[in-house]
């Protein structure tokens, strides 16, 4: 996989610079925000198809209705020996 040289003009390297953690190269900073832009982006994209897909299909829209109403509050049941 081919390499890729960004440059960056000297006002948002200095913005960038503030930014990050010290401890951190600039190049490694901007590589992790591309890629937690790009899972965001996937996320939201598989968001938007899974309301599409509940749209479609009531059964599974009611299912997901009923589990959203469980009370998350109530102690777990003991097990059984």
């Amino acid at each position: 996989m081919p390499a890729t040289t960004i440059k960056l003009e000297a006002e948002l390297v200095k913005k960038v610079t503030t930014l990050k953690p010290k401890d951190e190269s600039i190049s490694s900073y901007v590589r992790g925000l591309i890629e937690r832009e790009h899972r965001a982006r996937e996320h939201r994209a598989a968001a938007n198809a899974y309301q599409q897909f509940l749209g479609g299909n009531p059964e599974e829209r009611a299912a997901m209705e009923v589990w959203e109403s469980a009370p998350l509050v109530d102690d777990v049941e003991p097990r059984k020996p």
